[in-house]
């Protein structure tokens, strides 16, 4: 038996793997010996980009003093872990560059880019933010997509998407995106662009962003930029928007940063992107009857586990099975009520029924089918059942609502523990697909690095 360490949750407990059992991990990433340095190291000398204290600069002398300039910083929210306190930290730098070069704290606008998340409570963001920004002054919002009188219209994109941004993004003179870049299951990558759309973007304007034919093309997926739908849709509306500045990171599987993209909006973040791929594509050569899986940190509720889905969905077999463990920590461990809406619908006529549903022009769109269409990536491989489900913070009332199976159902465990379930579900499991198949050679793995690892196979 081979023994893992389940990456989420508090448990101690160990998840407990047959020899047999492929493990499919991401080579490690060097990680940056001094953070604190390469921070500023990449501020002064930014990709394809001016310094912020000359942007600022030149800001000013199209006729306003430095202290007349404002300033919004824009940052992510809590399902991303971005380093914006502590030694690795990216925040403090950017302002005190601004204020360095003479703007007013009071100017500084940092943003939470919510896109459709809620907004972080008061507690959140002082877990969140470095001390320094709230002691100097700064402040601190959470952008709100459904507000209307704070939303301003820029123009259209290709597509035909009406574009409405935050109007105090909109209307900052300085305009600095932050972010972490990491595969994105939609999109190619996260960061970048992407803090503009969807992160401040008007609930209207995710119509197309995330409408159902966009999604259904399938160059929306990880790790692909080019002749992806959803890029190009997204870089459309930031550069409208506009991007004086970006810092991007990527992080290893720790949280350690293994890489600082500060500069222009895409060539600091096609730098990052690049070096991302590197390491988080894992070729494999084969599909398997049995995907285990886990839905990383960004899995905080079960809209968000989707990811680990999506990606599980590329090497499980037609007809196979997944076992997907998450801690759905947030508030609603499922989702919002859109999602929850969604979810009941594709669980009660199926992912095909569902699909043809929403890609009708008659189609009303419903907020966060998105993430339920995603889902259908998996559910159009193996049935609904052939997902087991486990989250500490579900009840019974939860796995009603979604998809699948609760994995308690199969492992005939009532622990709250992530790997015993996820254990003691696979042991039964693999003797079920042996009886099912009349063979002794299950193949199964674990994709230890959940949602962020991405499996590439070709026949």
């Amino acid at each position: 038996m081979k023994e893992e360490k389940f990456p989420v949750g508090n448990d101690s407990e160990k998840l407990i793997l047959p020899d047999n059992c492929d493990i499919l991990r991401m080579p490690h990433p060097p990680t940056l010996e001094n953070p604190a340095h390469a921070v500023l190291e990449s501020l002064k000398n930014p990709i394809g980009s001016s310094r912020i204290e000359k942007i600022v600069a030149q800001k000013a002398a199209e006729g306003k003093t430095p202290a007349d300039l404002s300033a919004c910083i824009v940052i992510s929210d809590s399902t991303r872990p971005v380093p914006y306190t502590g030694e690795q930290g990216i925040l403090w730098p950017v302002v005190d560059s601004l204020l360095s070069a003479g703007l007013k704290a009071s100017s500084i606008l940092v943003l939470v880019a919510t896109g459709m998340h809620r907004g972080q409570t008061e507690a959140e963001l002082h877990q969140m933010l470095d001390a320094r920004v709230f002691d100097a002054g700064c402040r601190v919002e959470n952008h709100d997509c459904h507000d209307l009188e704070n939303l301003s219209f820029v123009g259209k994109t290709a597509r035909g998407s009406d574009i409405q941004i935050n109007s105090k993004y909109i209307n900052s003179d300085i305009k600095i995106l932050t972010g972490l870049v990491e595969s994105h299951f939609m999109a190619g990558a996260s960061g970048g662009r992407k803090s503009i759309c969807p992160g401040l973007i008007g609930e209207q304007s995710t119509l197309i962003f995330h409408g159902a034919p966009m999604l259904a093309d399938e160059n929306a997926r990880a790790l692909l930029l080019d002749g992806n739908p959803c890029h190009e849709e997204s870089l459309d509306m930031a550069r409208q928007a506009g991007a004086d500045f970006i810092v991007n990171v990527t992080l290893d599987g720790d949280f350690n940063l293994t890489g600082v993209f500060a500069g222009h909006l895409e060539d600091a973040h096609k730098a990052a992107v690049a070096h991302l791929a590197s390491y988080t594509a894992i070729k494999v050569d084969k599909k398997y009857d049995i995907v285990v899986t886990h839905g990383g940190f960004v899995g905080i509720n079960h809209y968000q586990a989707a990811k680990a889905g999506v990606e599980a969905a590329r090497i499980v077999k037609e007809g196979g099975y997944v076992l997907l463990g998450a801690d759905n920590t947030d508030t609603d461990p499922i989702g919002s009520l859109g999602y929850r809406t969604a979810l009941q619908m594709v669980k009660l006529v199926g992912a095909e029924t569902f699909d043809k549903l929403i890609l009708s022009p008659d189609w009303p769109f419903l907020i966060e089918q998105w993430q339920v269409q995603m889902w259908d990536r998996l559910f159009k491989l193996i049935p609904q059942d052939n997902l087991y489900y486990f989250s500490p913070q579900f009840t019974e009332a939860e796995y009603r609502i979604c998809p699948g199976s609760p994995m308690a159902s199969l492992s005939g465990s009532d622990s709250a523990s992530i790997p015993v379930q996820v254990s003691k579900a696979l042991a039964v499991l693999i003797e079920k697909v042996k009886k099912e198949t009349g063979r002794e050679d299950i193949a199964v793995c674990w994709m230890a690095d959940g949602p962020y690892g991405v499996p590439q196979y070709e026949d």
